[in-house]
């Protein structure tokens, strides 16, 4: 059966939330991903756009499609993320995209599918004009809602060979407003461990979660507070304990007990300082640590020439293009960190997303397609 190429971007994007990418994380389907990404090259194809895949670990793979005009032209990048959080307990159909008062729903919608059909649109309608200076691509990365591991692979892998980079337009729902800066997060796994015993006689034993209580404690005191520095455009940095899960039985003193921690950096912090409170707030405490996990803070030197490229695209559309910050984080720290120029950017707000009837505006999609385009027609 011949696939039916949509005719607009919201039915583009009907077609992106119809397809399950959950993040595996997050109890997703394997191979939900790359599910759209097939869908997603023949669409290229269709569309006369060229598509590769890239690879990040074992069999998964980023997408980047593109319209090369020729081998010495500048390069600009768009990126969006392929995967979503959970579908539990949403109030709206989550993979069918539906329309009421103006909004669509879906999981997805807003972050970040919104964002990555109107690139894709928008590079779609480049292809297909008279008027293509330079070369273009959108690049659908995996796992940004647990390690960010696509993104990862992407700045370490394929980045390095894209050698007059004009730069990388991160979609995230920032209201289409020009996020340059943003914090980032740090995350690891603190372990206590005890001596099982049957609870009939637990002087025979020693509770690991009696000894992580005196973690926790301590954490809230002595580190917790600490975390009050702040930067202008992206707020306050943050800290907190947010999983937690020990013993095995109800009749078992619990030789094991984990927790995980996330804090958040504002620009200008450092891994170095924040592990140094963590480790002397638990001075004298036998804990371990594993499963660290970095996302980078965005600092705001990383967007500042490419911020003021775009600002004639906002001028000719109609919208703000004063710099913003956002107090999350994203793939766009560590394409900075590769010393890529990049900022954030796309459809939604982040009050939007994540939620049980998550949603996008209809006319924020259709201004995306705009400032895109804008941006596509920039002299270099």
């Amino acid at each position: 059966m011949t696939l039916s190429l949509p005719q607009s971007c919201e039915e583009l994007l009907a077609q992106m939330v119809a397809i399950e990418t959950v993040n595996v994380n997050f109890g997703g389907p394997v191979g939900g991903e790359a599910k759209l990404v097939c869908h997603l090259e023949t669409l290229a194809a269709g569309w006369g756009l060229r598509s590769r895949r890239s690879p990040v670990s074992g069999d998964r793979f980023n997408l980047l499609i593109t319209c090369e005009v020729s081998d010495d032209a500048e390069w600009l990048l768009f990126e969006s993320h392929l995967d979503t959080v959970s579908v539990d307990g949403m109030t709206v159909p989550a993979f069918t995209l539906t329309t009421k008062d103006g909004k669509l729903h879906g999981r997805g919608a807003c972050d970040t599918k919104g964002s990555g059909a109107a690139m894709l649109w928008a590079l779609r309608d480049y292809a297909q004009s008279g008027n293509r200076t330079r070369n273009v691509g959108v690049i659908f990365s995996l796992d940004e809602e647990a390690r960010m591991t696509g993104a990862i692979a992407f700045s370490t892998g394929e980045l390095p060979a894209f050698k007059r980079l004009r730069g990388i337009i991160v979609g995230e729902p920032t209201q289409l407003r020009p996020v340059v800066a943003h914090n980032g997060a740090l995350r690891w796994r603190t372990i206590t461990r005890g001596v099982a015993a049957h609870s009939a006689d637990p002087s025979q034993g020693r509770s690991a979660i009696s000894a992580m209580v005196r973690v926790i404690s301590a954490l809230e005191e002595n580190f917790i507070p600490l975390a009050r520095r702040e930067f202008p455009l992206t707020g306050r940095a943050a800290a907190s304990i947010n999983v937690i899960s020990g013993g095995s039985a109800n009749n078992i003193i619990p030789d094991y007990c984990e927790i995980i921690c996330d804090r958040r950096l504002v620009p200008g912090e450092t891994v170095a300082q924040a592990l140094a409170e963590r480790d002397q707030a638990l001075a004298g405490l036998e804990v371990e640590h594993d499963g660290q996990y970095l996302a980078p803070p965005l600092p705001p030197g990383s967007s500042a020439a490419l911020h003021a490229w775009l600002q004639p695209a906002f001028a000719a559309v109609g919208l703000d293009g004063s710099a913003v910050g956002a107090p999350y984080a994203s793939n766009a720290s560590h394409y900075a960190a590769a010393g890529a120029p990049v900022l954030v950017l796309g459809p939604g707000a982040i009050t939007q997303a994540h939620t049980r009837d998550e949603w996008l505006a209809c006319d924020a999609l259709a201004q995306a397609v705009a400032l895109y385009s804008a941006i596509l027609r920039l002299p270099s």
